[in-house]
């Protein structure tokens, strides 16, 4: 994934302009303890209520990497096909926002540095925002989003911290809008088949699960590309900030956000949503977890040594290349995940119960029953035609979601128990301890 951009509005100013609505209130809390910068000029909306046959108008927040893709195809295969179309583009990168309208042949008037700007030229028109931005900017504007009357699609994870996600969830609820998560596996139609095998009760008592995201980058994981071009007169670089620390310019930063905390959580964020979206969604949990606990390091340390041009590191990467973790739920259930950018040998996905196991990989589905019960569970090997996690497919069902007014494949009940999962995770990791979750008072303890 190439970097992801931020739009021009902050947290605090979005509170101002919000405070006496529902969604603004909720949206107060999150900047409490972080500083912001930046205005936003959302009203609140109840939005357009869409018909089977109506156009949908999208607006795309953040346009390289994830946002690039999804770009492409709304512009593409879902204006020819689905009858959308995108109506306004975000970035604070200029040359992102200009090769972004010549690539999807889009008018350079649709394009703006900032989301406030963004709103009050075209909010009327928008149905839909996909926020494609680095982590720490997708509940500002997700809560905007949906209190401007707007559907969403947020990249994942859907938060940056675990209140946030609260903050989301709340907001989806006063706005009566739809949150669709970009975790593309839970549209796969291997994960949904097997969420109907478990129905089914063909593995008896569901008990816990195992499954992993690793990959080995000799060069480092997330250590993308600089561009020359990317530089404080072309990238609104406060903005970008937003929420976060500030700090002088830095490149290394804004190119490979994802190796810092202040913006991400590597693996912990980015790879292990594509397996616990996916592996919920088919174990049919509905619970939040009870205990995580999560453990790794930097073991190979490739930015402690010199990068590839041979000079040191500017700014080396904070987040884990190894980790392990382990999920409890209220119902004794348990998920194992691994996670790697520097091994690629992972662990099965595999769902396990007392009578029968089921792996998933590629397009297959295998069940293998237990010993004990192979008189009942009989043994099958199952391809599944187009598996695979298809971000089309991902954002035709968010479209469908929409024109039928019914939740997508990662909703937002989904998506916040996911995310509960990954800041305890990451609580865990930097503290060195198992993290507990108090549901009541929706905390860590």
């Amino acid at each position: 994934m190439a970097t992801e951009h931020t739009p021009g509005l902050s947290r605090r100013d979005f509170i101002r302009t919000t405070a006496g609505t529902t969604a603004g209130a909720v949206a107060a809390s999150i900047v409490a303890a972080r500083p912001a910068s930046a205005l936003p000029q959302t009203a609140k909306s109840a939005g357009r209520v869409l018909g089977a046959n109506d156009r949908i108008n999208f607006a795309v927040v953040g346009v390289k990497g994830m946002g690039g893709g999804h770009l492409r195809n709304l512009a593409g295969e879902l204006t020819q096909n689905d009858n959308v179309q995108v109506v306004a583009i975000c970035d604070v990168w200029s040359k992102a926002r200009a090769k972004a309208c010549e690539l999807n042949k889009l008018q350079e008037s649709i394009a703006y540095p900032h989301y406030d700007k963004m709103m009050a030229a075209v909010g009327k028109d928008i149905d839909a925002v996909v926020v494609a931005t680095p982590d720490h900017w997708h509940a500002a504007l997700t809560i905007a989003s949906l209190n401007a009357g707007k559907h969403v699609y947020v990249e994942k994870p859907m938060t940056h911290t675990l209140e946030e996600a609260f903050k989301v969830q709340a907001a989806a609820k006063a706005s009566g809008k739809l949150v669709q998560v970009g975790s593309q596996g839970c549209s796969d139609p291997k994960w949904l088949k097997a969420r109907e095998v478990v129905k089914a009760g063909k593995l008896g008592k569901v008990l816990w699960a195992t499954g992993s995201y690793c990959r080995n980058n000799p060069k480092g994981e997330w250590n993308y590309e600089i561009d020359p071009e990317g530089t404080p007169e072309t990238i609104d670089w406060q903005t970008w900030l937003g929420p976060a620390p500030k700090r002088a310019f830095s490149a290394e930063r804004y190119f490979r956000w994802r190796k810092y905390w202040d913006y991400g959580n590597g693996i912990i964020g980015d790879l292990w949503p594509h397996r616990l979206h996916p592996l919920m969604l088919a174990m049919d949990i509905k619970d939040y977890p009870s205990r995580v606990a999560c453990m790794g390091g930097d073991l190979v340390g490739t930015d402690k040594g010199p990068g590839p041009d041979g000079k040191p590191w500017g700014d080396p990467r904070e987040v884990a290349d190894t980790t392990l973790m382990m999920v409890e739920f209220p119902s004794g259930q348990m998920i194992f995940l691994a996670g790697a950018t520097t091994n690629e040998r992972g662990v099965d996905d595999v769902i396990r119960g007392n009578k029968a196991n089921l792996l998933a990989g590629g397009t297959k589905l295998l069940l293998q029953p237990e010993r004990p019960y192979t008189d009942e569970i009989e043994a099958s090997d199952e391809s599944v035609p187009d598996s695979g996690e298809s971000h089309l497919k991902h954002m035709r069902n968010f479209i469908q979601s929409m024109r039928t007014n019914t939740p997508p494949n990662c909703d937002i009940e989904l998506g916040v128990r996911v995310q509960t999962i990954v800041s305890m995770a990451e609580t865990a990791y930097r503290q060195k301890r198992q993290v507990s979750f108090d549901e009541t008072k929706k905390r860590l303890t």
